[in-house]
């Protein structure tokens, strides 16, 4: 009898999971309406891949792009993901709730940017920001709310070269997904969806930690290759010996915010990237568009100052660089 009783328990057991797996796909399998604020070269590939990948998706930016994002959608060309053509609806401002909001918009265009995202035409919707630093979650908190708000970092290259035409030059594109105050339900759901269009995703329980591994790795690479106007190969070999003490400095101000940080990890992470590559603020600063200099660098000392942290070159190229780069 006890050993029928447990035979009936294992089948209850089993036939609970099956439950639960047959649940989670036929959630994976919905179609999710998807927001993304500023469509250029991160939110171009993210806002394709999910229209790719059977989810309905509104772009939020300017007159021009949205019209030419309505008229020929957004063509990308990928090694990693092939090179296709998907449509996607486009409009100025979001005009209903969606399950998600991607921002990837640049640090310095955000306050405008959000204006196109009112909180109460949000709904409950999660906002997503790919941003770089780790000060925006709290004020993206203030506006939307605690729960709405779950904050990612994604390593590609991606760079939009007109409106709606998307060039990803990297061979991986990699995303985690935080938010200590969001549901984990909430966000393997999303993870799901973003997962399925194709990038590698994880969720990840600690949110400082995960911004702090995007900004060790970035602080580093942004304010160099900025502040000599060469490629990571020439920083890594030329500035050695810069880029080995700026890294250590970035890894102590993460350990001090709670983030393990190991420079010698980071540094294989560099010697490991194309020679080639350049950080988005380098390219904005060829360009002469406005830096998110105080985003990385500013926020890096500001962490570093209010927890005692001595940075003598980060605070010495931060300084330099926006002394060459007033506008």
């Amino acid at each position: 009898m006890t050993k029928d009783h447990s035979k009936a328990q294992d089948q209850d057991q089993a036939q609970a999971e099956n439950r639960a797996e047959n649940q989670a796909e036929n959630q994976a399998g919905e179609r999710s309406t998807v927001a993304v604020l500023g469509p250029g070269g991160v939110g171009g590939l993210l806002a394709a891949l999910i229209a790719r990948a059977g989810h309905r998706v509104i772009c939020l930016a300017g007159d021009e792009t949205a019209r030419a994002l309505r008229t020929d959608g957004i063509r990308v060309r990928s090694g990693r993901f092939g090179d296709f053509t998907a449509a996607v609806e486009a409009d100025t401002e979001l005009r209903e709730p969606v399950d998600a909001c991607l921002i990837s918009v640049k640090h310095t265009a955000l306050d405008a940017a959000l204006e196109r995202v009112r909180p109460e035409v949000l709904g409950d919707g999660l906002l997503v920001p790919f941003l770089n630093g780790v000060e925006h979650p709290a004020a993206l908190r203030a506006r939307y709310g605690a729960a709405r708000v779950a904050p990612a970092v994604i390593r590609v290259e991606s760079t939009r070269t007109a409106p709606g035409v998307i060039e990803h030059g990297s061979p991986f594109a990699e995303i985690d997904l935080t938010g200590e105050s969001v549901p984990r339900g909430r966000l393997d759901a999303l993870a799901g969806v973003l997962a399925a269009a194709g990038p590698t995703v994880r969720v990840l329980d600690d949110e400082a930690a995960t911004l702090w591994a995007k900004m060790s790795f970035l602080a580093p690479f942004a304010l160099l290759t900025t502040r000599y106007g060469v490629p990571l190969g020439e920083v890594r070999t030329r500035h050695r010996e810069e880029l080995t003490a700026l890294v250590a400095e970035t890894a102590a101000v993460s350990r001090a915010c709670g983030a393990p940080a190991d420079p010698s990890v980071a540094l294989a992470r560099y010697d490991a990237f194309p020679p080639e590559a350049k950080s988005s603020m380098q390219r904005d600063a060829e360009a002469g568009r406005p830096l998110e200099l105080d985003a990385i660098g500013g926020a890096l000392l500001r962490a570093a100052d209010r927890h005692g942290v001595a940075v003598p070159v980060a605070r010495a190229l931060v300084e330099e660089l926006a002394d060459n780069h007033r506008h």
